[in-house]
């Protein structure tokens, strides 16, 4: 008797282990709880909605659904449903504008919030936790289960954002849409979208019709972007694209229905190479000659973080015109985007031509002004004056601390957390996107087998970041952002790859409790992402899975130490110039190589199958990290 007890026990536990399947969910709720069972959706499961402001949430959820399901199921209203999307008549405190609580059990699944928007969230949270074909495109014959949990999720920032730049490369209105639909999958809600620059101007403005029919293209070049040629005179600018205002509409409709607010980027006064090719009279030159970009260097950089620009780029903020031209600009984008932000760029604007412009000189000294930096401020000020009068709220890159911030505006910190907590500590509201846990364009994993970039940003850096400082008071941290630049990226699918996995640690950094975090339950969560990731077609990055090599010379002999972000991976190397696999050298500690010009090979596998790229790093490369020439 007692091992028959003894055996129901264990065949019962055994089951309820069964039904509690790990939950992988990105980014981690506030609190989940869960307990043992699963709810099956069928095709005669129900979905229901209570008041009209629902309807559009569930009806998001249950498309999604018959599309992977090969189901017929449309919400109706009420409360019936097994599966529910419901608005507090009271609304909770502790859930703000964009939280809710998610309740599944055997009977069916709840989701319950103050807004629309939390609905949309816990919806998000619900496809997290069905079977990873929930990401197909074609009916998939799988058990549609989803376990019991009590889950109550709110975020940490109001601002989660990413950026991405669409002026070194143009996106298509389809492909920025689709970037849109993967950050609300992860519970974003900002996407700043970088619109103009020195290569390309991609937004119509009607009463400046040049902008789009010379700013928005340029010559065809390949190679890496800043050692391409310059255009050459008479030489046809074919490449580039632009968005009708009819086309930005959809996209912020698109947006608004995925809850995410679009701020539009215009870059001033410096990075305004498409402005000025297209109205030259823009500048300080005035040079007739001036073309949109192609890639070519058009600056030098010295040691000390100082810049010279061999071509103008700068608006000229002692003309008037200047200011004219940004009126219209301001208000026909104010017209469009309905959020309260315009951003205006504000960074690495280079102030040598104003300083031998004589109407800026003249300027300064009207002004008292004893720095060009000063210059740069009298514009921002200006710039905010003009954006006030539409309605819409100034937010600027760091530089735009430099000669004194204008009264009212935001500040995005980039360069660096300083530039956030001096803003901060004067009373201004910050969006900490510092270069050293969130810009995506930097490459992830090894530099010799990564597309080619000036710096390294990988995926436990991300996963390290805390937005607000030591000593800055949080209310005025809106919260945080990744960037994505696209000078090297110029194809949605690269941009993926840059994108993902490291913007699911940010999206973790900037919605669940900094005191929740944990590196190694994260990863688990990421691979289980990569799944649903191959099911939807969208690509990432498995640069986590390679080795990291840090390489030494110690009295003349050169040493490798090696490690990988992903834990339980086991190293593989040669230095005799075969091939690694796992029947060569097992690594373990420190590896010192023999006199002679060595070759290392590194390969990383688990449990007996090859997860990592080779690494090949030969003499030349291992000098040059010793330090060597």
């Amino acid at each position: 008797m007692k091992k028959l007890l003894l055996f129901v026990l264990l065949f019962s536990l055994g089951r309820i282990y069964a039904q509690n399947p790990a939950i992988n969910l990105i980014p981690q709720p506030v609190d989940i709880q869960q307990s043992g069972g699963l709810y099956e959706i069928i095709r005669t499961s129900t979905i229901s909605y209570d008041v009209p402001e629902a309807l559009k949430i569930a009806g998001m959820f249950s498309q999604k659904l018959n599309l992977s399901t090969g189901f017929a199921i449309k919400p109706q209203q009420g409360n019936t449903g097994s599966i529910q999307f419901n608005l507090n008549k009271v609304p909770v405190s502790t859930l703000g504008k964009e939280g809710y609580t998610l309740v599944s059990s055997a009977n069916g699944v709840i989701i319950t919030a103050n807004e629309p928007a939390g609905l949309f969230y816990g919806m998000q949270t619900l496809l997290q936790l069905l079977p990873k074909e929930i990401e197909g495109k074609t009916a998939a014959n799988v058990a549609w289960t989803v376990p019991s949990v009590k889950i109550t999720d709110y975020p940490r920032f109001a601002w989660r954002g990413l950026m991405l730049d669409v002026s070194r490369n143009f996106f298509t209105k389809e492909e920025v849409e689709k970037y849109i639909d993967q950050m609300a999958r992860y519970k974003y809600n900002t996407f700043h979208w970088h619109l103009t620059d020195d290569n390309g101007w991609r937004i119509e403005i009607k009463s400046l019709p040049k902008l789009t029919e010379v700013g928005a293209w340029r010559v065809p070049r390949f190679g890496q972007f800043g050692g391409r040629a310059e255009p050459k005179e008479g030489e046809a600018a074919t490449v580039g694209g632009f968005y009708t205002q009819s086309d930005i509409k959809e996209i912020i409709q698109f947006a608004q229905d995925r809850f995410i607010t679009i701020v539009p980027e215009i870059d001033v006064p410096g990075h305004s190479m498409s402005a000025i090719a297209s109205y030259p009279e823009l500048s300080c030159t005035k040079d007739q000659k001036t073309k949109v970009n192609p890639g070519s260097s058009f600056s030098e950089w010295f040691n000390d973080g100082t810049f010279k620009m061999r071509i103008d780029n700068t608006l000229n903020p002692s003309d008037e015109k200047v200011y004219e031209f940004l009126d219209k600009v301001f208000t026909e984008m104010a017209a469009i985007f309905p959020n309260p932000y315009i951003h205006v760029g504000g960074d690495e604007c280079y102030k040598g031509f104003w300083t031998k412009d004589a109407n800026c000189q003249a300027l300064m000294k009207k002004m008292n002004m004893t720095k060009p930096e000063e210059l740069q401020a009298y514009f921002m000020k200006r710039v905010e004056t003009i954006l006030k009068s539409k309605g819409k709220k100034l937010l600027g890159w760091d530089e735009i601390l430099e000669g004194g911030l204008a009264p009212e505006a935001t500040v995005m910190s980039w360069r660096g957390i300083k530039g956030g907590i001096e803003a901060a500590k004067m009373g201004h509201y910050v969006v900490m996107t510092p270069t050293t846990f969130a810009y995506l364009d930097y490459q992830q994993g090894e530099e010799t087998i990564e597309p080619p970039i000036y710096s390294g940003l990988r995926l436990n850096k991300c996963y390290s970041f805390n937005p607000v400082p030591e000593g800055v008071d949080a209310k005025y941290i809106l919260g945080g952002q990744g960037n994505l630049w696209s000078e090297q990226i110029a194809t949605l699918h690269h941009a993926e790859y840059m994108t993902w996995p490291r913007a699911w640690a940010l999206a973790e950094d900037f919605w669940s409790p900094n005191a929740s975090k944990n590196w190694d339950n994260f990863i688990q969560r990421v691979e289980k992402q990569f799944d649903r990731s191959d099911l939807e077609g969208v690509n990432y990055s498995t640069a986590i899975y390679d080795a990291i090599i840090n390489v030494k010379n110690s009295e003349g002999k050169i040493s490798v130490e090696m490690t990988s972000e992903v834990t339980g991976l086991d190293i593989y190397y040669t230095i005799d110039g075969a091939m690694p696999n796992l029947y060569s050298p097992k690594y373990s500690s420190t590896v010192t190589f023999p006199e002679g010009p060595i070759t290392l090979r590194v390969v990383t596998y688990r449990n007996g199958k090859q997860v990592g790229h080779l690494i090949t790093l030969n003499p030349e490369e291992l000098k040059k990290r010793t330090g060597g020439n």
